[in-house]
Parts: structure tokens; C-alpha cells; sequence
């Protein structure tokens, strides 16, 4: 009997747009981020870690060397499918075109790498920018991930973003309108968020052509700001059972255009801090299965209210 697609995967995407599966390639291309270097702030958002989400990456090698190694491995495993170059630490758009273009090309080693994937923040895209991905998107599938984290301006002064919501929308309009797929990164558990709050930003996802979305839940980790917040009782974290009834809200609520890319953020063990349910991934991932299923829960039906 066929399984219920419950929501639209990145796995079902990745199958139903390449014919096969996509394995990611981490890749740190050695980049900063305007948050940091007093551009627009420094220190970054309060929960954004030393090497930028890019901890597991061995950034001692080069790009290339980075990109066969992990090619490699898959291949020694006899993995079945293509592959996404994924530039994913700090902000991947924040350097001139030309050197852009260089390190770019650097990851793109193998016709096999069938997809271009960049992080970035929408403060660091211009058009410029974007003519470039274009070239990218001639030949291989080209998607640029920001990271809005949450839709409410007061929430992004809390977390030292750094830009407003209105330059989010102009960056995801410039990439959708030059035929560049957007997929946005958003965070469960922000300090001072409320469910009122996650609610606005999953109405106001809605409204924009995105392609894709990462649930995220929020981790403390180790050498951040918000580590010190946490040590300091100015910030918990949200509990598991609270965090499973907002990503159920999100898949109901959602459009059914949207890939969900992810249900929960990742963090070295021996960086996390806390919550401690945050280790255990795969039953993260089976406790929302399971929901939806008992619920009969599906992406965009608007069945589920939050508790």
C-alpha cells in the first residue's frame, strides 16, 4: 500500500526534479558575514556559532579538495544519485562577483555535482549577484537559502539580525524574478517570540513565491550569546512537545507548493548546550511522523490548531 505524502519532502522534490536522489556536499568557501566584520554588526546572531553553521566542514582544505573528498565518500559507498554543491557557513554571497565566480567553480568539479546551493543572508544579494547565479542556473539547478528566521522586525533586533523583513522580501522578489529558486530558513523557539509571532511568519511565507523552507529548532550553542543568555536565565528553551505542535501548525498551514527541506536544526553534540531532546534526530523526525499520521495531518489542509 502506498504511503500518504504527508508533506511535500526534499527527498520526494530531489526524485520527482532529477529522476534519482541528491547527497549534499558541505563546502566552507572561506567567506564572512557583514554581521560580523562591522559591516552591519559584529558578533552575528545571537545564536550563530564560530565557524557559522559550518562546524562539521573541514575548512583546512580547499574547496576542491573539500568537494572530492565528500564526492568521494559517497562514491566509495556506492550512493545512487547526483549531488549538490552546498556553500553553507557564514554568508555565501558576500564577496565580489569575480570571486564569487572563482570559488564557485571551484566546487563544480564533476558533472555528477547536478545542483548549486548557496546560504546567504537577502542583504548580501544585488543584482549583480544574481546575473551571476543565472549563468549557474544554465546548467545546473541553482537555489539560494536565506535566513529569515522569523518575520516579526522586534524579533530581529532581539536576535541581532541585522536588516528589516522589507530587505528579505526584496532579495527573495529579485531571485524569483530572474528564475532563481529561494528557499528560506525559519527558527522555532526565539527568545520572545509567541505563538502569535510563528504564526505571522508562516501567513507571510505564504504571500511570497519561495520555493523551499528549513524548520529550524533553536539549539544553544556553545561560545554564543545566546549561551549567555541561557547561563544567565534570560532565555529557555522550548520544550519538546511545544516544538512538535508548531511544526505540525507550519506543514498544516503551508502552502503545498513548498518543499520542506527540514523539521529540526542540527548541532554537534559536543557543542550543544541544551535542549537535550535536540540530540536525538530520528526521534524528532518519528514524533512528527507520527503525529501527522495519528492527526491525519497533510501540508496546506489548515487542519491543525495550535494547543
Amino acid at each position: 500500500m502506498n504511503q500518504i505524502r504527508r508533506y511535500n519532502t526534499f527527498s520526494n522534490w530531489c526524485n520527482d526534479t532529477f529522476g534519482h536522489p541528491i547527497h549534499k556536499i558541505c563546502l566552507d568557501g572561506g567567506f564572512t558575514c557583514p554581521n560580523r566584520d562591522g559591516t552591519v554588526g559584529v558578533g552575528g546572531c545571537i545564536f550563530c556559532g564560530e565557524r557559522g553553521s559550518g562546524e562539521h566542514v573541514n575548512a583546512k582544505q580547499t574547496v576542491t579538495e573539500q568537494a572530492i573528498a565528500q564526492l568521494n565518500h559517497y562514491l566509495r559507498r556506492k550512493e545512487k544519485g547526483g549531488f549538490v554543491a552546498y556553500f553553507q557557513n557564514f554568508s555565501n554571497t558576500y564577496a565580489p562577483v569575480q570571486e564569487l565566480r572563482e570559488i564557485y567553480d571551484k566546487a563544480l568539479i564533476s558533472k555528477e555535482i547536478e545542483a548549486l546551493a548557496i546560504a546567504t543572508r537577502p542583504d548580501c544579494i544585488n543584482e549583480e549577484i544574481v546575473s551571476l547565479l543565472k549563468e549557474y542556473n544554465k546548467d545546473r539547478k541553482v537555489w539560494v537559502e536565506l535566513g529569515l528566521q522569523s518575520s516579526s522586525d522586534e524579533t530581529a533586533i532581539r536576535i541581532n539580525r541585522g536588516y528589516k523583513t522589507e530587505v528579505f522580501e526584496r532579495a527573495v522578489r529579485l531571485l524569483r524574478d530572474n528564475g532563481i529558486d529561494v528557499v528560506v530558513h525559519i527558527i522555532i523557539g526565539l527568545p520572545g517570540e509567541t505563538d502569535r509571532d510563528f504564526v505571522n511568519t508562516i501567513d507571510y511565507l505564504n504571500t511570497l513565491p519561495i520555493n523551499g523552507i528549513k524548520i529550524h529548532s533553536l539549539y544553544v550553542m556553545k561560545n554564543t550569546k545566546l549561551e549567555v543568555y541561557y547561563n544567565n536565565n534570560e532565555y529557555k528553551t522550548i520544550d519538546f512537545a511545544k516544538y512538535i505542535d508548531l511544526v505540525c501548525y507550519a506543514i498544516s498551514h503551508l502552502r503545498e507548493d513548498i518543499v520542506i527541506h527540514r523539521l529540526v536544526g542540527e548541532c554537534m553534540e559536543s557543542l550543544l548546550v541544551a535542549p537535550r531532546w535536540e540530540e536525538d534526530k530520528n526521534s524528532i523526525l518519528q514524533t512528527i511522523s507520527d503525529k501527522l499520521e495519528k492527526e491525519d495531518i497533510k501540508q496546506g489542509d489548515k487542519k491543525w490548531i495550535l494547543h
